[in-house]
């Protein structure tokens, strides 16, 4: 049997030869990253993908949270409950710092700008329409040539009201002279069933929903809302190309911190994020697999976007008349 004094030196010596980063992390708290959606969808996934390879990075554990509702409100609100000390961060899309404020203002008790402190941009993506077949529809032209030719037929569906992919619906139908009502679904995958089924004749989506039945020959994607084609789809052409000239279609998910939290830990965060997004296996699964592209922006890269899409999309927003419940 092997004798105590032995014993304890092995032990020591594999104690001393664990990675330096593993034996740190037990010295640090935790940091908790909330998600204002569901697991399993869009951006739960792209935020475990960068998330889950930040203990190596930090040499910190990390938890993810999911806290859905209302938008991703609930998970904004509960960062703004913990203290500025970098502990606490949010995942979310540009819909829920946008759209959450310039529709749902009166019901948000905070405000992007002032009470939250950018960290960086993790991804980026094309939002789209699709139609169905039973449209027969292969472009804009066609469609709205169908819907002229069908009043009262026509529509599009969204993944709820007053956000990013209703109001670029409501942007489409006015550029493209049509009357384009909106029918809005509780998420993505009942809409796209309905798409299927010829149920609802246009969707409007990210496109890790729709492209997979588009090489299927199951729907038709006729559009990206870009100002210029996505490398992730270079077929698929903008509708500003084909003579509706409707933009601010780019999505893109990023990670916020508190206002306050100390710019020397933000900064080590943004290495960290830089550095995960640069990885072969990252960029695979996030482009590959989520369908998005992997965009690094630091934290004043991603206020100055803040500013400009709020800037867009509110006098949009205002001139639609869109008051919600």
């Amino acid at each position: 049997m092997m004798n105590t004094t032995r014993r304890s030196l092995m032990l020591a010596g594999a104690a001393l030869a664990l990675p330096a980063a593993l034996r740190a992390q037990g010295d640090k708290p935790p940091i908790r990253v909330l998600i204002g959606f569901p697991p399993g969808g869009a951006t739960d996934a792209i935020a475990r993908t960068v998330v889950d390879r930040l203990p190596a990075e930090l040499g910190q554990p990390v938890i993810v949270e999911n806290k859905p509702g209302a938008g991703g409100r609930i998970a904004a609100d509960t960062v703004l409950q913990a203290p500025a000390d970098g502990l606490t961060l949010m995942v979310a899309p540009n819909a829920t710092p946008t759209f959450q404020m310039l529709v749902f203002g009166h019901q948000v008790k905070w405000n992007i700008e002032r009470d939250f402190a950018p960290v960086a941009t993790l991804a980026s993506y094309p939002l789209g329409m699709g139609v169905a077949l039973n449209t027969g529809a292969t472009n804009v032209r066609e469609f709205v040539a169908w819907v002229k030719a069908n009043p009262g037929k026509a529509s599009f569906g969204t993944p709820g009201l007053g956000g990013q992919n209703h109001f670029l619906g409501v942007a489409f139908g006015k550029a493209a002279g049509i009357d384009l009502p909106v029918t809005p679904y509780k998420g993505s995958p009942p809409m796209v069933t309905d798409l299927l089924g010829g149920h609802v004749p246009a969707a409007i989506s990210l496109m890790d929903g729709m492209m997979a039945h588009h090489k299927a020959g199951k729907i038709r994607v006729i559009g990206v809302f870009t100002k210029e084609r996505s490398p992730l789809m270079p077929d698929i052409p903008t509708f500003a190309e084909q003579g509706v000239n409707v933009t601010g279609g780019d999505g893109w998910t990023g990670m916020w911190a508190r206002a306050g939290t100390p710019a020397a830990e933000l900064e080590r965060i943004q290495r960290a994020v830089q550095k995960i997004l640069a990885m072969p296996d990252v960029q695979q699964t996030l482009s590959q697999k989520l369908q998005v592209h992997p965009h690094f922006r630091d934290g004043r890269a991603m206020a100055a976007l803040q500013r400009d899409e709020l800037a867009h999309w509110e006098p949009i927003i205002k001139a639609s008349g869109f008051k919600p419940d």
